[in-house]
């Protein structure tokens, strides 16, 4: 099996989905704490709009990801995970159990429609919930309610209530969906995917991961694209001594260049100037760049760096 090869299928970059519902349902969610990173994402894989029943909400490691709506289970499974993860730091910003216990069925109240948090955290202290805007208090306050199944974040970074989150699923569940979306992978790569304990990840079912040929595919991707962030293990698809090229800390990567799976080169935009810097020899990103420049509405042109 060759292993970059199989993952880049997995994830859908070289086998682009039909539309959004079928694409998250092969790879459980894709990153979206960044807007335009996550359209950017969803093109790599064959999706051009995000519209349909899907969900802007905390998830994986605690950050924004896009789900299905009937995916939602994620959230009351590894909700519980990230409130307790959360505790001590809400503590420092003024946000006591009491005070977050209370906030929740206020939000019910004040959501009656897509608010920004400025807005939500006014609304809040209208019906006796106060938090400090002036500190990291109200973002802390909004990802609990997310993690409690409250709320979520719309594209548009507004929140609004979310829907109704069913009956959470077990680990081995979610292990197997991960699986099917960036496999082969082990039970660490899981664990660093998914912020669940490692204690979780004992005994998990060994499950074959199908086994996709070489096919040339080249894929441009942007940062928190979910492909490298879905391993602990990076070194079959970014070799270390390029990896500080990619990885530069906090979960950021530098956008950056797949053939057949493997980290080959970084890019960047100037304008309508698409700058790619190889790590050996150049990749045939023409293709690439061209529909890019569709996608984003630029008359696109290449320079090598």
């Amino acid at each position: 099996m060759t292993v970059p090869a199989a993952r880049m299928a997995a994830q859908r970059l070289s086998r682009p989905a039909e539309d959004l519902a079928s694409l998250l349902a092969d790879v459980v969610a894709l990153q979206a704490q960044d807007v335009p990173a996550l359209r950017l994402a969803a093109r790599a894989r064959g999706v051009r709009e995000l519209t349909g029943p899907v969900v802007r909400t905390w998830a994986m490691r605690g950050t924004l990801h896009l789900l299905a709506v009937e995916d939602l289970w994620v959230v009351a499974l590894l909700g519980p995970v990230f409130r307790a993860a959360g505790r001590r730091r809400r503590a420092q910003l003024g946000l006591a159990d009491e005070l977050c216990a209370r906030a929740l069925p206020a939000l019910r109240e004040v959501l009656t429609g897509p608010l920004d948090r400025a807005a939500v955290v006014a609304r809040l202290a209208e019906v006796g919930v106060v938090v400090d805007a002036s500190t990291q208090a109200p973002a802390h306050l909004m990802a609990y309610a997310a993690f409690s199944g409250v709320l979520s974040r719309g594209l548009d970074d507004t929140y609004a209530l979310l829907p109704d989150l069913p009956e959470p699923r077990g680990v081995d569940e979610l292990w197997r969906r991960y699986r099917r979306a960036y496999g082969p992978a082990t039970p660490d790569d899981f664990v660093a995917w998914s912020g669940l304990p490692k204690r979780t990840a004992r005994d998990l079912p060994d499950l074959a991961a199908e086994d996709f040929p070489p096919d040339g595919t080249v894929r441009m991707l942007g940062h928190f694209d979910p492909f490298l962030l879905g391993y602990r293990d990076r070194s079959a698809l970014l070799d270390p001594a390029f990896a500080k090229r990619v990885q530069t800390g906090g979960g950021f990567l530098t956008p950056h260049v797949l053939v057949d799976g493997r980290v080959v080169a970084t890019w960047r935009r100037d304008g309508r100037v698409f700058r790619v810097e190889p790590f050996g020899a150049r990749p045939d990103v023409s293709g690439e760049v061209s529909d890019l420049g569709v996608f984003l509405g630029l008359d696109a042109d290449l320079t090598w760096v």
